[in-house]
């Protein structure tokens, strides 16, 4: 799959946009095949309603210069307003005096926006292999089954000479439904994640239907799939739907970073959601803007470990 010839576009955003951070959010970890940092220079491999696209973004302040092959590079290319968060609506948004941490936050990354992936079940297959696991854990998963299940990406990620040789494109979801059980166990994947992620890709359809409907339209319908609980759901609808208010309710650490930042305490979701009541529509904003300022809470319990249930963990870590 060459791609063809190459399509460009150039877009010159409408306000001062922390686009880098924005895309961070789609990369899972730093190997992901997927997905490429070189600098200012970023490669996302996916798959488009149109087809597979491989897409080069350079980022030079205002201005983003993006280059894409594949068959879905047209669609790629008139969606990049969306993934760099141009609809990104920040009307209500006001940092209250009492929360310090999230003024200073503002101040220094003014320009942060939810982007939207439109690509919803892209979404959902790494949130399910991320679920009750550490980042390492679930990175090393996505990228064990990306390079097993994944199609090479179009256009460069095939030339040994490109910055982007070798990436690949997530497994579509008649991949995933056909993965086999000891694959997913081989990978650290135990039933009960990989249960979810197959049963979801059977239902995929469905699953990218959310992305017409409003964010409470598109938390039940995403936590209709079975295995899809409020977290897994918000992980979702951060990146495919640029949902604002879509923030990490149920993770190990978020809630307690949040109302650490907020109220110098480490507290539970229930005050969390108190907390964050008077920038509804907003939290996953909130969330976004203290998870790259505040300081982390101090630990005081070792780090969580990785678990020993799996082959692949009788191996050891890597």
């Amino acid at each position: 799959m060459s791609g063809g010839a190459a399509r460009t576009r150039e877009l010159r955003l409408g306000r001062h946009n922390s686009l880098e951070q924005t895309l961070s959010l789609h990369r899972r970890g730093p190997g992901d095949p997927t997905h490429r940092k070189l600098g200012l220079l970023w490669f996302r491999a996916t798959r488009t309603p149109a087809g597979p696209a491989l897409v080069k973004i350079l980022l030079a302040g205002e201005l983003i210069a993006a280059r894409a092959w594949g068959e879905g590079a047209d669609w790629a290319l008139e969606h990049l307003p969306r993934l760099a968060g141009e609809d990104d609506d920040l009307a209500g948004f006001a940092p209250l005096p009492r929360h310090g941490p999230l003024v200073e936050a503002v101040r220094r990354r003014p320009g942060y926006r939810v982007g939207a992936s439109d690509a919803a079940f892209e979404a959902l297959a790494p949130a399910c292999l991320e679920q009750v696991v550490t980042g390492k854990e679930a990175y090393r998963a996505w990228r064990l089954l990306v390079g097993q299940y994944g199609e090479p990406a179009p256009g460069p990620a095939q030339n040994p000479d490109s910055p982007a040789y070798g990436m690949r494109l997530p497994p579509t979801p008649e991949v995933w439904a056909k993965v086999p059980s000891w694959t997913f166990l081989a990978a650290g994947v135990e039933e009960r994640r990989s249960r979810t992620l197959v049963r979801s890709a059977q239902r995929a359809a469905a699953i990218e239907r959310t992305l017409a409907r409003s964010s409470t339209e598109a938390d039940r319908g995403l936590r209709s799939m079975p295995g899809v609980g409020p977290w897994t759901s918000a992980e979702v609808r951060q990146r495919a739907h640029g949902d604002a208010d879509a923030w990490s309710i149920g993770d190990y650490h978020i809630g307690k970073h949040i109302t650490y930042a907020l109220v110098g305490e480490a507290l539970d979701d229930d005050a969390c959601l108190e907390i964050l009541e008077p920038y509804r529509g907003h939290r996953f904003r909130v969330q976004m803007l203290l998870v790259s300022t505040a300081p982390a809470r101090p630990r005081r319990a070792p780090r969580m470990t990785l678990p020993t249930h799996t082959p692949y963990a009788t191996r050891g870590r890597s």
